[in-house]
């Protein structure tokens, strides 16, 4: 049996209120390029990552852009963010390290919808590479301004529950993962 080995995320308040996460940890017998690759596919993520309502790419005046509906718990509105990726594979002194860097952008063809809290500020970075054995070692920064109010209570579950849970969720899609 293979585990996640993630410590619970790094909270660091920002001067909004909002915070930012920063996490360092391991997913056991997922080599990175299989994570890279779960990470990437949109269409299978709709399929493990339960909080997906809607996930899907277009192309808007020559460039990728990516939509992506939350679901939030009642009574709170969902979320929906609108933004670009880019993920490169690099060399650093020999070792290979996978970098996927996201950030929201407005896009005028894809206006927000009644009922759904338009997320404006979103950053997100992730680099993986290998554990030097069968895994990966994984470094996330996340930061989104989610609008509205959220209650302390989502916070502190996002730190403690939501990240290891998405964490052990993606472990589980490596492992269900065929190209």
């Amino acid at each position: 049996l293979s585990c996640v080995t993630f410590p619970l995320p790094i909270l660091f308040p920002q001067q909004s209120g909002l915070y930012e996460y920063k996490i360092f940890g391991g997913l056991a017998d997922c080599p990175p390029k299989l994570c890279v690759d779960v990470y990437m596919d949109l269409d299978f993520r709709k399929q493990w990552d339960q909080y997906v309502k809607e996930l899907y790419e277009k192309t808007y005046d020559g460039e990728k852009v990516i939509y992506w509906e939350v679901k939030y718990p009642f009574p709170l509105s969902n979320r929906d963010y609108v933004y670009i990726r880019e993920c490169r594979e690099m060399d650093v002194d020999g070792r290979k390290i996978w970098v996927v860097l996201a950030q929201s952008v407005s896009v005028p063809q894809c206006p927000e919808k009644p009922g759904i809290i338009r997320v404006k500020s979103y950053k997100q970075s992730l680099a993986i590479e290998s554990d030097g054995k069968t895994g990966s070692k994984v470094y996330m920064y996340y930061f989104d301004n989610p609008g509205g109010m959220i209650p302390l209570w989502l916070v502190n579950w996002a730190a403690k529950s939501g990240v290891p849970a998405f964490l052990k969720d993606m472990q589980k899609a490596c492992h269900n993962y065929s190209k």
